[in-house]
Formats: C-alpha cells, structure tokens, sequence
C-alpha cells in the first residue's frame, strides 16, 4: 500500500470505537480503494456498506465490516487534517497580503495555501494553477462542492501577470471541466486599480456570467495595502470615484444577470459602499450571503439582525456601562445600532471606539486585522466601564489569542478590564451589550 494514514483520536461513541479502532492505528484501504487523501476518504466513506482495512502498532491488519447509515462518519480523526501534506501556494501574486506582513510573526502566518482540498472543507479559495488534471477529475468524479476559485480575472495573459505565473492563465480551462461536470463553484476577484478594473472587470463578470448558474456567486474586493510593501508591485488605494464606478458597473450587471438568471451573481465588498459613501443594498440582493466570508453583506446582515434582536430584546434596564472596540470599517454601523440601544436601555453607557491598524498601516480597516498592541495602545487610559467587548473575528479561530501573539488575559492585564469575546450576529451583539450569556464566547 503507497499511502498509509495514522489515526490521531477516535470520538467517543463511534463506529471506530465500538470495532476496537484506537489512536495510532494506520487506515489503509476501504472497499479494497487506496485512499490517496481527504477526498477519496470522504467519497468512499458514505457508503451504507464498508470494507475497512486497519493495520495495528504490531503490523496486524484489521478487515473491517461495517453497516451503518448513508453519509454517517466511523468517527476517525487524522494526524494530517488533509490526509496529505498541504499544498503550498506556487503564485506570486501581486496582491499577496502575506507578502505585506512584517518579519517576525508566527511562522504559520506566513504559509501560503492554495489547495482545492481546503477549498472544499474550508472555503478557501484557490487559484486552480496547484491543481492537476488528476485533482479535477477526482471533484467531478467524487462531486465535491462547492469549489471556490480566486479568478481575479478572466484575461490570460493578464492572469499570468497578476499572479506572476506563467501558467495562469491556461489554468482557466479546468473551470469549464468543473461547469461540464456540474460542479458549483464561487468565484472572487480582488480589484487592483489600474490593472484589472475599468474594462478587465468588465470582461472578467461578462465571461464568468456565461458559467451560471454552477458558478453561483462571484465577489469583487479591492486590495487590502498595509505599509509593508517595499519591492511589490506598485499598487495605489482606489478613491470614493474609483469606488463609486465599481459600483456602478457590478449594479449594472446585477440587474442584467437577475432577469436572466434570477441571481445578482456578482456582489461587491462592503468596503466599495463605505468607501463611496452609499447605503448598502437589500438583504435580497445578496442572493442568500453566498459571500459573507469575503466581507460581502456583513454589514448588511448584522444591521438586520440587530433590528430583528432589539424588537424582541427583554434585558433588565439597569445601570450598567460596557465598552466596544472595531475596526475603522464597522464603527459607524456599530455606532448607529449602540446609540439605538441606548434608546430602549436609557441607563445603559455604550463606549465604542474605533481602531486605527498602526501594525498594518492604516489602510487596513477591518477588525480582524487588529492586533492586541494597537488595543492597547489606543484604550489605554480610556473609560472601558466594566467589560470590553471584542468581536471574535479579532483572534485566532478557537483561540484566544490575536495575530501578534497577545493574549486575552494579557490584554485584560494591560487595560485592566475583564474582556468578553463576541460573537458576530446582531442578536449576540445586544446580549453581550446587556449581559446575558449568550452573546458571549
């Protein structure tokens, strides 16, 4: 057997445990199937009826027989999440905003993903040039969906160029083999001005738009700059005009491809709406929030929630005072909705402060980008009343630490307040704000 893959835990409870599968032991086949990687074992694991082969510590195999229900997991977790090595990204990208870090951070922030396999466990989008003809058959064959694809344009050569790889462009082609065979798929592009906006933008919806309705959703984004960029392509932030054209354009086709298709497709960042200084759409225009990962309708959707939330809220109205900390981008939306809440809990004092990114740059604006040392050294000596309320997406998923390496405790050290991470709908908002529990993580 080429691929052997060494069981970490088996849960409690499962199929694996009741058969006598422990940690240590080695998957080696199902069904009599090598099981080259998370994609195979995902595949031939639904199966009602299963062959597993087990070799244990001493070299004994195991043939497994297992009836269980369509799609139910044996309850195995691997060493490699991936069943394999992770695949690096190959590009250059022009954009890259690993290449916009500063030395010195945690090694893993600097590992550059581009593999199909995250794509389809994870959402992450992938540019196609890491996948092979063999990685494409397998997604139609095994129907993997959906595939998210960083496109950032339709044109080859100016793919090539964008990406700073040769074969960019030729990497658009297995697109029409994941269309052909069915698969969905959501695109992005991020917007570089002068570059691949203007024309290349329009090219770019009109060539994707022929890929409905598998490819349901395309999200357009414009470059996050931070002030690390010495010896990168030189790339300019785009104006409030350049911001209100982009907008223009992606409206335009929403109305084309809406009476065609019955979907908007192609959806723009929140930052294009703050930017230009324009309301951000309906919740119907965002098509389900088939983009949310990528900034597209958070706005949007927490300013809905918040409404639906604070007709129902039920909190005590008593004297209490908490503090919130954001990023640039969310603060006059998060402002709006505490000074509404402090309409309804009079006695409630709601202290919201804006975070200016000094460790990026200041261009960069969302608040999961702020460090814990730009907390500190813009609240400290601030009124933070008795808790400090951070949004999750500030630190490391399930972790609560931030992306310099500072804690919660030692934040809560240095500003001296207890700090409660929140989660990210309206609903938890207000419970955070008017202490219930169940706005807090």
């Amino acid at each position: 057997m080429k691929h052997e893959h060494r069981i970490k835990e088996v849960l409690p409870g499962s199929i694996a445990e009741e058969l006598g599968v422990e940690a240590g032991d080695l998957l080696l086949a199902i069904n009599d199937e090598e099981i080259e990687d998370v994609f195979d074992y995902h595949y031939y694991v639904n199966d009602e009826e299963l062959t597993v082969l087990i070799q244990k510590p001493d070299g004994e195999e195991w043939e497994l027989e297992i009836e269980k229900d369509y799609e139910e997991d044996l309850g195995i977790e691997f060493e490699q999440g991936l069943m394999d090595e992770y695949r690096s990204c190959r590009n250059k990208c022009m954009f890259c905003f690993i290449d916009q870090m500063p030395e010195g951070m945690r090694e893993t922030l600097y590992f550059k993903d581009d593999d199909s396999r995250l794509s389809f466990l994870q959402g992450n989008y992938i540019t196609l040039t890491n996948m092979s003809d063999h990685d494409i058959e397998r997604i139609v064959r095994y129907h993997l969906e959906p595939i998210n694809i960083s496109f950032h344009t339709t044109n080859p050569e100016l793919r090539c160029k964008m990406l700073h790889n040769r074969f960019a462009g030729d990497a658009l082609k297995k697109v029409d083999t994941l269309y052909e065979g069915g698969i969905q798929m959501n695109g992005q592009i991020v917007l570089c001005k002068g570059v691949n906006d203007g024309e290349e933008l329009e090219r770019s919806i009109r060539e994707l738009s022929r890929y409905l309705p598998y490819l349901q959703s395309v999200s357009v984004v414009p470059v996050g700059l931070t002030k690390y960029r010495d010896g990168l392509y030189p790339l300019e932030p785009f104006t409030k005009e350049d911001a209100k054209e982009v907008l223009r354009v992606i409206h335009s086709w929403q109305e084309k491809l809406y009476q065609e298709y019955g979907l908007h497709f192609i959806h723009a960042g929140d930052e294009w709406y703050i930017l230009a200084e324009e309301e951000m759409p309906e919740e119907e225009r965002y098509d389900g929030y088939l983009q949310l990962e990528n900034g597209v309708g958070m706005l949007r959707l927490l300013h809905n929630e918040f409404e639906e939330a604070y007709e129902d809220a039920a909190g005590d109205d008593i004297e209490r005072s908490v503090s919130l900390a954001t990023g640039y981008l969310a603060y006059p939306y998060l402002k709006k909705m505490a000074d509404r809440l402090s309409q309804k809990y009079t006695r409630t004092k709601i202290l919201i402060y804006p975070i200016r990114n000094d460790f990026f740059g200041e261009r960069i604006t969302v608040a999961g980008l702020i460090t814990g040392q730009d907390l500190i050294r813009q609240l400290t000596g601030q009124e933070l009343g008795t808790r400090l309320l951070l949004p999750c997406s500030m630190f490391r998923s399930e972790e609560e630490v931030f992306l310099d390496d500072i804690t919660r405790s030692e934040l809560e050290e240095a500003l001296q307040v207890p700090v409660d991470i929140v989660k990210s709908s309206g609903q938890d908002l207000i419970d955070a704000i008017i202490g219930t529990e169940t706005g807090r993580y």
